[in-house]
């Protein structure tokens, strides 16, 4: 059965700023069946930064809806502020800091394929397409300092707390 996604509001600036300025990490994430979108409200505690890392696979889509924070890719520092948009191609390196208000943005991206087991002819009918997904063991994903799943696959650096994920 395949069920389509419904339109609709699924978050506002009420909702982000009803959660403690303190409580960092994903405040919400898009979560309907059978979407092409990812997108998540992401909030970074005054004074704290999400590490300088990458996305090797997918552009991502930034836009700021309150506080204000710096933005460092390798073009150099731009200032954030609510309203500001920002794009971040594949491939680029960035660096998120927060000011004195802390800086909660929404990120959209494509959705990454998820793991499918299929069958022998299943396969044989697409192997012309790239399998998508990710390994069954997601340890090497988990934050040792704050004990979050990393949403990339390829994830360096924890979201919430900008820990490195290398072992």
């Amino acid at each position: 059965m395949t069920v389509s996604p419904r339109a609709g509001v699924l978050a506002g600036l009420a909702d982000v700023r009803a959660v403690p300025v303190d409580r960092g990490g994903a405040l919400w994430r898009l979560s309907e069946a059978g979407r092409q979108l990812d997108a998540n409200i992401i909030r970074v505690p005054p004074g704290d930064r999400v590490a300088r890392h990458a996305e090797a696979d997918l552009d991502v889509l930034l836009c700021v809806l309150d506080g204000d924070g710096e933005l460092e890719t390798d073009a150099g520092r731009q200032r954030l502020e609510a309203g500001s948009v920002a794009w971040l191609p594949r491939g680029s390196h960035r660096a998120l800091s927060a000011g004195a208000d802390g800086l909660a943005y929404v990120t959209a991206h494509t959705r990454r394929p998820g793991l499918a087991i299929r069958n022998a002819s299943a396969v044989a009918a697409v192997s012309a397409e790239p399998e998508g997904g990710e390994a069954a063991c997601l340890l090497s994903r988990i934050c040792p300092a704050c004990d979050r799943p990393a949403e990339a696959i390829d994830a360096r650096y924890c979201s919430r707390c900008g820990s490195s994920l290398a072992s």
